[in-house]
């Protein structure tokens, strides 16, 4: 099994980031377990937006 299928509040976190650094609705939001990393991740992706950092130049903020 792969290791990012493994840590879904993880990647859950990351796709959230990467919405919210895109300006993308927070409506997009799945509904379930995840939701909480997902919307936390869309938080500081949506923080970074405001403060410049958009597309490629927030990729590197993300944890690995």
């Amino acid at each position: 099994m792969r290791r990012q299928k493994r840590d879904m509040d993880r990647r859950a976190f990351q796709k959230g980031y990467m919405a919210g650094v895109q300006g993308r609705s927070k409506d997009l939001c799945p509904s379930g377990v995840t939701h909480y990393s997902w919307m936390t991740g869309w938080r500081e992706g949506r923080s970074d937006h405001w403060d410049g950092y958009s597309g490629v130049a927030g990729v590197h903020k993300l944890p690995l």
